[in-house]
Protein backbone atom coordinates (compact mmCIF):
# COMPACT_ATOMS: atom_id res chain seq x y z
CA UNK A 1 0.00 0.00 0.00
CA UNK A 2 1.29 3.69 -0.90
CA UNK A 3 0.25 7.07 0.69
CA UNK A 4 -1.25 9.23 -1.42
CA UNK A 5 1.28 12.08 -2.71
CA UNK A 6 1.59 15.29 -5.00
CA UNK A 7 4.21 16.74 -7.45
CA UNK A 8 5.03 20.11 -7.72
CA UNK A 9 7.95 21.90 -8.58
CA UNK A 10 10.06 20.67 -11.53
CA UNK A 11 9.28 17.02 -11.91
CA UNK A 12 12.27 16.28 -14.32
CA UNK A 13 15.35 17.78 -12.73
CA UNK A 14 19.03 16.67 -11.50
CA UNK A 15 18.16 18.17 -8.19
CA UNK A 16 17.69 15.40 -5.15
CA UNK A 17 13.62 15.34 -4.45
CA UNK A 18 12.05 17.23 -1.83
CA UNK A 19 9.69 15.29 0.34
CA UNK A 20 7.57 16.79 2.88
CA UNK A 21 5.86 15.18 5.40
CA UNK A 22 3.28 17.15 7.55
CA UNK A 23 1.95 17.67 11.46
CA UNK A 24 -0.34 15.93 13.05
CA UNK A 25 -3.67 17.07 11.94
CA UNK A 26 -2.59 18.51 8.19
CA UNK A 27 -1.72 17.59 4.67
CA UNK A 28 0.93 17.91 2.14
CA UNK A 29 -0.90 21.07 1.39
CA UNK A 30 0.38 22.58 4.23
CA UNK A 31 3.85 23.14 2.63
CA UNK A 32 2.81 25.69 -0.46
CA UNK A 33 3.87 28.60 1.22
CA UNK A 34 7.61 27.07 1.11
CA UNK A 35 7.10 25.11 -1.85
CA UNK A 36 7.30 28.09 -4.22
CA UNK A 37 10.42 29.20 -2.91
CA UNK A 38 12.32 26.11 -5.07
CA UNK A 39 10.14 25.80 -8.29
CA UNK A 40 13.15 24.57 -10.26
CA UNK A 41 13.16 21.38 -7.38
CA UNK A 42 11.03 18.50 -7.94
CA UNK A 43 8.98 18.08 -4.92
CA UNK A 44 6.92 15.37 -3.77
CA UNK A 45 4.17 16.18 -0.91
CA UNK A 46 2.89 13.14 1.14
CA UNK A 47 -0.12 12.85 3.47
CA UNK A 48 0.38 11.03 6.19
CA UNK A 49 -2.69 7.93 7.31
CA UNK A 50 -5.49 9.18 8.63
CA UNK A 51 -5.23 12.74 7.08
CA UNK A 52 -5.52 14.58 3.35
CA UNK A 53 -6.00 11.82 0.63
CA UNK A 54 -4.59 8.97 2.67
CA UNK A 55 -7.25 9.59 5.21
CA UNK A 56 -8.52 6.19 4.72
CA UNK A 57 -5.35 4.30 5.65
CA UNK A 58 -4.72 3.29 8.92
CA UNK A 59 -0.83 1.94 10.25
CA UNK A 60 -0.09 0.08 13.45
CA UNK A 61 3.22 1.60 14.38
CA UNK A 62 6.00 3.86 13.36
CA UNK A 63 7.89 1.00 11.54
CA UNK A 64 4.35 0.01 9.49
CA UNK A 65 4.31 3.89 8.66
CA UNK A 66 8.18 3.65 7.29
CA UNK A 67 7.52 0.67 5.38
CA UNK A 68 4.57 2.56 3.45
CA UNK A 69 6.82 5.83 2.97
CA UNK A 70 9.19 3.43 1.41
CA UNK A 71 6.66 1.94 -0.98
CA UNK A 72 5.38 5.25 -1.72
CA UNK A 73 9.07 6.36 -2.68
CA UNK A 74 9.54 3.36 -4.73
CA UNK A 75 6.40 4.04 -6.43
CA UNK A 76 6.88 7.51 -7.36
CA UNK A 77 10.44 6.58 -8.48
CA UNK A 78 12.28 8.69 -5.84
CA UNK A 79 16.01 7.76 -6.02
CA UNK A 80 18.10 11.21 -4.36
CA UNK A 81 15.97 13.11 -2.00
CA UNK A 82 15.74 15.01 0.76
CA UNK A 83 13.23 14.77 3.24
CA UNK A 84 11.59 17.60 5.39
CA UNK A 85 9.35 16.63 7.95
CA UNK A 86 7.49 18.95 10.78
CA UNK A 87 6.15 17.94 14.70
CA UNK A 88 4.95 14.13 13.94
CA UNK A 89 6.43 14.40 10.24
CA UNK A 90 9.56 15.22 11.42
CA UNK A 91 9.49 12.38 13.77
CA UNK A 92 8.27 10.16 11.07
CA UNK A 93 11.55 11.43 9.26
CA UNK A 94 13.90 10.53 11.82
CA UNK A 95 12.49 7.19 12.21
CA UNK A 96 13.04 6.45 8.71
CA UNK A 97 16.06 7.83 8.18
CA UNK A 98 17.83 5.76 11.61
CA UNK A 99 15.84 2.53 10.54
CA UNK A 100 15.41 2.78 6.44
CA UNK A 101 16.94 5.86 5.18
CA UNK A 102 19.75 4.24 2.60
CA UNK A 103 22.04 5.85 0.17
CA UNK A 104 19.67 7.46 -1.82
CA UNK A 105 18.57 9.70 1.16
CA UNK A 106 21.00 12.63 1.33
CA UNK A 107 19.75 14.47 4.06
CA UNK A 108 16.65 15.11 6.52
CA UNK A 109 15.35 18.49 7.50
CA UNK A 110 13.14 18.22 10.74
CA UNK A 111 11.33 21.18 12.74
CA UNK A 112 9.83 20.83 15.77
CA UNK A 113 10.38 17.05 15.98
CA UNK A 114 10.67 15.29 19.27
CA UNK A 115 13.99 12.41 19.43
CA UNK A 116 12.28 9.85 21.82
CA UNK A 117 11.17 10.08 25.38
CA UNK A 118 13.91 8.22 28.09
CA UNK A 119 12.52 6.65 30.78
CA UNK A 120 9.10 4.47 31.19
CA UNK A 121 7.65 6.99 33.53
CA UNK A 122 7.81 9.41 30.46
CA UNK A 123 6.29 6.85 28.47
CA UNK A 124 3.47 5.80 30.56
CA UNK A 125 2.61 9.85 31.11
CA UNK A 126 2.57 10.53 27.61
CA UNK A 127 0.65 7.37 27.06
CA UNK A 128 -1.89 8.47 29.73
CA UNK A 129 -1.97 12.03 27.81
CA UNK A 130 -2.37 10.65 24.29
CA UNK A 131 -5.23 8.11 25.40
CA UNK A 132 -6.51 11.11 27.04
CA UNK A 133 -6.52 13.38 23.60
CA UNK A 134 -7.80 10.45 21.70
CA UNK A 135 -10.99 9.90 23.98
CA UNK A 136 -11.57 13.73 23.25
CA UNK A 137 -11.69 13.27 19.93
CA UNK A 138 -13.41 9.91 19.38
CA UNK A 139 -16.30 11.87 21.83
CA UNK A 140 -16.57 15.67 21.56
CA UNK A 141 -17.15 18.24 18.63
CA UNK A 142 -14.19 17.99 16.86
CA UNK A 143 -13.95 22.12 16.57
CA UNK A 144 -14.36 21.78 20.64
CA UNK A 145 -11.32 19.60 20.73
CA UNK A 146 -9.17 21.56 18.37
CA UNK A 147 -10.04 24.57 20.03
CA UNK A 148 -8.61 22.92 22.84
CA UNK A 149 -5.40 21.29 21.39
CA UNK A 150 -4.18 24.55 19.89
CA UNK A 151 -4.50 25.98 23.33
CA UNK A 152 -1.69 23.68 24.53
CA UNK A 153 1.60 25.52 25.95
CA UNK A 154 3.66 23.93 22.99
CA UNK A 155 1.26 26.53 20.85
CA UNK A 156 1.32 29.37 23.28
CA UNK A 157 2.43 32.12 20.48
CA UNK A 158 -0.90 31.79 18.47
CA UNK A 159 -2.91 34.68 18.82
CA UNK A 160 -6.77 34.02 18.50
CA UNK A 161 -7.43 34.99 14.76
CA UNK A 162 -4.63 32.49 13.70
CA UNK A 163 -6.02 29.70 16.41
CA UNK A 164 -9.45 30.12 14.50
CA UNK A 165 -7.93 29.89 11.06
CA UNK A 166 -6.23 26.04 11.97
CA UNK A 167 -9.30 25.54 13.14
CA UNK A 168 -11.38 26.11 10.29
CA UNK A 169 -8.39 24.70 8.10
CA UNK A 170 -8.85 21.25 10.02
CA UNK A 171 -12.49 20.53 10.86
CA UNK A 172 -12.58 18.26 7.71
CA UNK A 173 -10.38 15.83 9.42
CA UNK A 174 -12.21 12.42 10.79
CA UNK A 175 -12.10 12.54 14.46
CA UNK A 176 -12.33 8.42 14.36
CA UNK A 177 -8.68 8.39 12.28
CA UNK A 178 -7.32 10.80 14.16
CA UNK A 179 -7.64 9.40 17.42
CA UNK A 180 -6.18 6.16 16.03
CA UNK A 181 -3.53 7.99 14.53
CA UNK A 182 -2.64 9.68 17.72
CA UNK A 183 -2.18 6.18 19.83
CA UNK A 184 -0.26 4.34 17.03
CA UNK A 185 2.27 7.34 16.61
CA UNK A 186 2.23 8.49 20.10
CA UNK A 187 5.49 9.10 21.75
CA UNK A 188 4.57 6.18 23.66
CA UNK A 189 5.90 4.05 21.72
CA UNK A 190 8.26 5.88 19.39
CA UNK A 191 11.89 4.51 20.32
CA UNK A 192 14.47 6.70 21.86
CA UNK A 193 16.57 7.73 18.76
CA UNK A 194 19.09 9.70 19.86
CA UNK A 195 21.73 6.71 19.90
CA UNK A 196 20.93 6.40 15.98
CA UNK A 197 21.16 9.94 15.31
CA UNK A 198 24.23 9.85 16.49
CA UNK A 199 25.33 7.65 13.83
CA UNK A 200 23.68 8.90 10.59
CA UNK A 201 25.98 9.40 7.66
CA UNK A 202 23.64 11.98 6.15
CA UNK A 203 23.06 15.37 7.12
CA UNK A 204 20.71 16.48 9.86
CA UNK A 205 19.02 20.10 9.95
CA UNK A 206 16.93 20.71 13.37
CA UNK A 207 14.83 23.92 12.83
CA UNK A 208 12.62 25.47 15.15
CA UNK A 209 10.91 28.89 15.41
CA UNK A 210 12.60 30.82 18.23
CA UNK A 211 9.70 31.56 20.39
CA UNK A 212 9.40 27.41 20.79
CA UNK A 213 11.18 26.81 23.69
CA UNK A 214 10.34 23.09 24.38
CA UNK A 215 11.86 22.32 21.34
CA UNK A 216 14.73 24.31 21.53
CA UNK A 217 15.29 22.89 25.02
CA UNK A 218 15.33 19.37 23.71
CA UNK A 219 17.78 19.89 21.09
CA UNK A 220 20.20 21.60 23.69
CA UNK A 221 19.48 18.89 26.21
CA UNK A 222 20.29 15.98 23.14
CA UNK A 223 23.48 17.75 21.89
CA UNK A 224 22.17 18.48 18.72
CA UNK A 225 22.67 22.25 16.94
CA UNK A 226 19.93 23.93 15.52
CA UNK A 227 18.88 26.89 13.94
CA UNK A 228 16.35 29.01 14.90
CA UNK A 229 13.35 30.63 12.50
CA UNK A 230 12.18 34.70 13.73
CA UNK A 231 9.41 35.44 14.76
CA UNK A 232 8.14 32.35 14.69
CA UNK A 233 6.85 29.35 17.59
CA UNK A 234 6.54 25.78 17.10
CA UNK A 235 4.61 25.77 13.80
CA UNK A 236 7.64 28.05 12.25
CA UNK A 237 7.16 27.00 8.59
CA UNK A 238 3.60 28.67 9.17
CA UNK A 239 4.47 31.68 10.59
CA UNK A 240 7.46 32.27 8.54
CA UNK A 241 7.84 30.38 5.43
CA UNK A 242 10.27 32.42 3.62
CA UNK A 243 13.30 32.19 6.49
CA UNK A 244 12.15 28.22 6.70
CA UNK A 245 12.93 28.39 3.09
CA UNK A 246 16.03 30.28 3.05
CA UNK A 247 17.57 27.81 5.50
CA UNK A 248 16.41 24.59 3.65
CA UNK A 249 18.05 26.33 0.39
CA UNK A 250 21.74 26.89 2.57
CA UNK A 251 22.06 22.91 3.39
CA UNK A 252 20.21 21.31 0.01
CA UNK A 253 22.72 19.62 -2.43
CA UNK A 254 23.64 20.76 -5.78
Amino acid sequence: MILHAQWCGKHVSDRPVLVWLHGFLGSGAEWLSVQRYFPDSPQLSIDLPAHGGSRAQRVADFEQLSERLTATLRFHRVKRYWLIGYSLGGRVALYHACRHGGSDLLGLTVEGGHFGLTSDEERQQRRENDRAWARRFRQQPLEQTLDGWYRQAVFADLGEPDRQALIALRRNNHPQALAEMLMATSLAVQPDLRPDIAQLTCPLQYLCGEQDRRFRSLAEQAGIPFETLPAAGHNAHRANPQAFARHLAQRLPD
